[in-house]
């Protein structure tokens, strides 16, 4: 079986490790699910058929985003919302940026889309400038962009945004802005309030990392494009989101919406104190805005299964295009497992 290259592989890497090990591969709000997510999950009737309209979610994500309740679809996951996308659009070329998430190009892959890639400069810590608006071109049929960008958590700038998002229409293209990573970015509002304004938006949101809630795979997008949003759901299987999974997103945003902005804090204290551990020993960090760090250990490409060794699972960035086998990406945690980690990295660099 080939191995999987994204994090929280937990089960592998404890049968390697032969214990428990101390996640940072996956970025996850450090504090954990709120229990009112645990109450209503576990509440949910799990023997009847789930809402496949996803009803009761769609309003509590309607009102929290400030958008209508017809602009939102969801999702077992925003990987799920990726695929679909692939699938609905059949894109002949699309535009990605160069290091940002795999699984845009391996949807599009699925359909034999041709991808461009849009090189960012390590030298400009991995920000989008403004040439990317010269690389979307009439033939250029969908573009995807990460806000904050996955793995550097570098959030880009508003109106460059807005600009490529006028571009895209300009030239007929589909822009697709993932912000899932937004509510932990203190990003604010991000593209919502302009749906209306950009047709041919579409974001992707996820209660994966803001509620730590990976397990239960709940991701939904957002449109102004009603005729997409139905034809996505056509591209879904039949009740792909779960009966949990429905519980968990409208609790979340009806009984405990100040989550992610708790965590927030947390992470902009234990941030930069851990990136300055990671450059007192020799690595390159890329200044993240997000809940999560890309480093350089220059010429150690073995630092993941040397961590492993020690009890501790890291994202290797090996896969990532633009990058290299000693980049890495770790998640912020709380102040005494940030210290753990630093511990295990002087031992072996």
């Amino acid at each position: 079986m080939a191995e999987y290259t994204h994090g929280g592989d937990l089960l592998t890497a404890q049968s390697r490790y032969g214990g428990a090990v101390l996640d940072f591969s996956t970025n996850l709000n450090p504090l954990g699910m709120p229990p009112q997510i645990k109450q209503a999950a576990a509440e949910a009737d799990g023997a009847a058929y789930p809402d496949p309209l996803c009803r009761h979610l769609r309003q509590a994500i309607a009102a929290h985003d400030g958008v209508e309740e017809g602009q939102v679809i969801c999702g077992n996951g925003a990987a799920d919302l990726i695929f679909r996308l692939a699938f609905a659009l059949k894109p002949r070329k699309a535009l990605l940026t160069a290091p940002t998430f795999s699984e845009y190009e391996g949807a599009l892959t699925c359909v034999g889309c041709q991808v461009e890639r849009y090189i960012l400069d390590s030298g400009r810590d991995f920000d989008l400038d403004e040439g990317f608006l010269n690389a979307i071109v009439p033939g250029v049929e969908l573009v995807f962009l990460c806000t904050p960008n996955n793995p550097t958590g570098r959030l880009m700038d508003p109106e460059l945004l807005a600009e490529t998002a006028r571009r895209c229409g300009d030239v007929g293209a589909r822009l697709v802005v993932d912000e899932c990573f937004l509510p932990l970015a203190g990003g604010g509002a991000g593209l919502a309030p302009r749906l209306t304004e950009f047709p041919h938006l579409f974001l992707l949101r996820a209660f994966t990392k803001s509620y730590a809630m990976a397990g239960l795979r709940l991701g939904y997008g957002l449109s102004a494009d009603l005729e997409l949003l139905e034809t996505l759901g056509r591209f879904a299987q039949p009740w792909s989101v779960s009966a949990p999974a429905q519980a968990a997103g409208t609790a979340a945003f009806t009984r405990c919406p100040q989550w992610p902005e708790q965590a927030r804090a947390l992470v902009e204290r234990e941030r930069p104190v851990l990136a300055a551990g990671l450059e007192g020993l020799g690595c390159r960090v890329v200044p993240s805005q997000a809940n999560y760090l890309l480093f350089q250990a220059e010429h150690v490409t073995d630092l993941k299964e040397k961590l492993l060794q020690r009890g501790m699972l890291i994202r290797s960035c090996a896969n990532y295009h633009n990058l290299g086998p000693d980049w890495y990406r770790v998640c912020v945690k709380g102040g005494e497992e940030n210290r753990r980690l630093l511990a295990a990295l002087k031992e072996v660099l």
